[in-house]
């Protein structure tokens, strides 16, 4: 496909489609054209249609999108049950799919997933991690895989800076209930967030114990609340915090190593302060009398690294549609978004169980739980309005 634009098609056409749409149609995909949307919701497609003046195939059945000839490749953009059992249909019928966050809600549906596209290794699996693009975040991540900080001790990450208030839950049926979403501010805010955690330190936490609070802020089914204590392979410890009723919020990443510190402010801003010995050796050398007082390493801060402005969404889909092109190489594969929700499965079995959880987690014992609260879940009675992300992520 070296010498043609990719046919991108749009599976799911609500807010986050939408911004997508607006992409496409902005020219700011450099390879990629919209090739044909869908949505399941005839009178909200017709709207979307007719808002973004689109002259192009639609289909309320992905399936029938699939089999058109009218897409090489497709976004998925639905509510997050339906993420691999699209992109497995797309992969089934020779079409290269992309995921947006997550990759899926409980384990065993991901690896499903990546075993369909182990079997087709000639089809590009994407996910729609764009906060790795973010330079502040690679740059803690090199950091780390260089030795900077050294053994990482402490992992802590505020992230409550997403407000939510009551209507933008009851804008849609399916939100934040464990039939339609299948879990709340862990599966629809905190996915970047988690994966950027395993990410950037390079490991994933080994045990889990999570306290969260479900509908404790918001008449919702799902949790709005979640405080996790993490433990990791090499004896580091971390702790993550997030929630949608917090206002005003704070983002703040801290990573501790025995060399120094890394913390990272709003995701823009970064100090990095290094030890002039490391910790763990000063810690075994030094003597009383060595220094005044009790002793301690000494640091030294750096020039603060502040993130210079980057398109998120458009560079992860310019390098989806360039890898689909064969003009690059992928930078998300679509099999790493098991890693998060490894991580989120954790956190709310550990709260059903009341322990604490080894991973990775039992897939069946997962699903077992899931099934006992979508049995009694139920959709809101709401119209599916098709909310605005500009500005939310």
């Amino acid at each position: 496909m070296k010498d043609k634009k990719v046919r991108l098609g749009i599976i799911g056409f609500g807010g986050q489609g939408s911004a997508y749409v607006a992409m496409l149609k902005a020219g700011l995909i450099k390879n990629a054209v919209l090739g044909a949307v869908c949505d399941i919701n005839q009178e909200k497609l017709n709207a979307q249609c007719k808002k973004f003046h689109l002259n192009v195939p639609t289909f309320t059945d992905h399936k029938q999108m699939l089999a058109s000839n009218t897409v090489d490749a497709v976004v998925v953009t639905t509510p997050h049950f339906f993420h691999p059992p699209i992109v497995i249909d797309a992969l089934q019928a020779g079409i290269h799919a992309m995921s947006d966050k997550p990759a899926g809600v409980y384990t065993k549906q991901i690896k499903e997933m990546i075993a369909v596209a182990d079997a087709h290794p000639e089809l590009i699996f994407a996910l729609m991690l764009n906060q790795r693009t973010n330079k502040v975040y690679s740059k803690m991540r090199t950091l780390i895989a260089d030795g900077k900080i050294g053994e990482i001790k402490r992992i802590n990450w505020i992230i409550t800076d997403w407000y939510r208030p009551q209507s933008y839950y009851d804008a849609s049926p399916w939100r934040a209930t464990w039939k339609g979403e299948g879990g709340g501010v862990l599966f629809n805010q905190a996915p970047h967030q988690i994966d950027l955690l395993q990410w950037i330190v390079g490991m994933m936490p080994c045990k889990i114990r999570a306290h969260c609070a479900f509908g404790k802020w918001h008449d919702i089914e799902t949790e709005d609340d979640v405080t996790a204590y993490m433990e990791f392979p090499n004896g580091a410890t971390g702790v993550f915090i997030t929630s949608t009723a917090d206002y005003p919020g704070t983002n703040r990443l801290e990573i501790l190593g025995t060399k120094g510190k890394l913390v990272c402010t709003g995701g823009k801003k970064l100090q990095i302060t290094y030890c002039k010995q490391d910790e763990r050796v000063f810690n075994k050398s030094h003597k009383i009398g060595d220094s005044p007082g009790f002793g301690a390493p000494g640091s030294k801060k750096a020039l603060p690294y502040i993130n210079p402005f980057s398109k998120q969404h458009v560079t992860i889909l310019n390098n989806f549609a360039d890898a689909v092109a064969g003009k690059a190489q992928l930078f998300v594969d679509g099999r790493e978004g098991l890693n998060g929700v490894q991580i989120m499965d954790a956190c709310l079995l550990s709260e059903w169980l009341q322990l604490e959880v080894t991973l990775p987690v039992d897939d069946e014992q997962y699903f077992e739980q899931l099934q006992k609260r979508i049995q009694t879940s139920q959709l809101r009675n709401a119209a599916d309005i098709v909310l605005d992300t500009k500005g939310t992520y």
